[in-house]
């Protein structure tokens, strides 16, 4: 059987989807370049040689997870560019809690000024784009962020998404207003 090598943009690519999965799972303090290197099924110092730190990592997968959030909304918005069509894109990647995960880690993580000014970047990207695709004003743009973190905090907490708990009471009352949820 002959092996088709991947070229190292793909094998790139290969590791930030790697990292993506283990620091959504584990977060920042809790994964290793090890772990990332075993899903990827490559060597740790060959992630290093990539990346050379897992900061550096952990910032092309939070980068990774913008860019993905970003090529969703550009694609809803290609066949109507409103909040509620962004937000049903939306609601496709909440599918992928890796993903999300790892953006609330580099919230989480923002307060490391390494960290912070590229997680604020992204974010404020984020924000430029839902306004620049619908034409929403700062208020309902506010208004589309904070209804997505909400969802992404109950998709984390596993209140909605893949392995749902059965909902805590709590949760009942709020999850029975959303619309199509």
């Amino acid at each position: 059987m002959t092996r088709t090598r991947l070229t190292a943009e793909e094998r790139q690519e290969q590791l930030i989807e790697a990292a993506v999965r283990a620091f959504g799972e584990n977060g920042y303090a809790g994964t290793t370049t090890d772990q990332v290197a075993r899903l990827a099924g490559v060597s740790q110092p060959y992630v290093i040689r990539l990346f050379r730190t897992k900061q550096e990592l952990f910032l092309a997968a939070v980068q990774h997870a913008g860019d993905r959030i970003e090529a969703k909304w550009r694609e809803a918005a290609g066949r109507e560019a409103t909040l509620e069509s962004l937000g049903g894109a939306y609601k496709e990647l909440l599918e992928q809690p890796g993903l999300m995960n790892t953006l609330l880690h580099g919230f989480a993580a923002s307060a490391d000024p390494a960290v912070g000014e590229p997680v604020r970047t992204c974010f404020g990207r984020l924000y430029d784009v839902v306004r620049e695709l619908t034409g929403a004003d700062d208020e309902e743009a506010r208004d589309f962020f904070a209804f997505g973190m909400l969802l992404t905090c109950l998709g984390s907490m596993r209140v909605i998404g893949p392995g749902a708990v059965p909902p805590p009471a709590w949760a009942v009352g709020m999850l029975g207003t959303f619309k199509n949820l």
